[in-house]
């Protein structure tokens, strides 16, 4: 008897993809592809790439679904995938990537929609001031705070102890305000 698509864990249903029932990965699409999409999205601020880099995560999670382990949690393991399509891509297209983020490519990505303009401006300044970050700082705060993972996954992800996460995050959202506050100020 299989279990509903909402009771199923991520590992269980990652394991039947293993196990040759690649038409759960499905599954695991509806799951992730907004989040993973969101995340690339923030990177990027170009949300064709990110569309690109998300279907690339998937392909991927297939092609390499053998090198999953049920002791790890999926999700380190799909953004692992996803830190890793971002380092491919940036290293195939390093000459169209510059250390600052133009920041009228920012003021066009789709904002989420909201009732309140207020709310509207705060979000465009936080993706500004994002956008403002070194790359390990904004990565490292997309991955703890808009994707949730844990500092102990974040660690593994980024190949340092969870003490020296422990350490980033703050000092990341030190920087991140210094950057929000002056652009509000504006």
């Amino acid at each position: 008897r299989t279990s509903n698509f909402t009771t199923m864990t991520d590992e269980y249903i990652m394991g039947l993809v293993q196990n040759g029932d690649l038409g759960k990965s499905s599954m695991l699409f509806k799951r992730y592809k907004l989040p993973i999409y969101n995340f690339f999205l923030r990177i990027t601020y170009d949300s064709n790439v990110s569309e690109d880099q998300t279907q690339t995560v998937f392909e991927r999670m297939i092609r390499y679904r053998n090198s999953y382990t049920k002791s790890r949690a999926f999700r380190a393991w799909i953004y692992q995938i996803a830190r890793n399509v971002k380092a491919d891509h940036y290293r195939k297209n390093s000459r169209m990537y510059f250390s600052h983020i133009d920041q009228e490519k920012i003021a066009l990505t789709e904002m989420p929609i909201t009732e309140k303009m207020e709310q509207r401006e705060q979000n465009k300044n936080l993706e500004q001031a994002l956008a403002q970050l070194g790359e390990e700082q904004r990565e490292v705060l997309l991955l703890t705070r808009f994707q949730k993972l844990k500092y102990a996954e974040v660690a593994v992800l980024m190949g340092c102890s969870e003490g020296a996460i422990k350490v980033k995050v703050p000092r990341a959202i030190k920087e991140l305000r210094k950057f929000y506050f002056i652009i509000d100020a504006f």
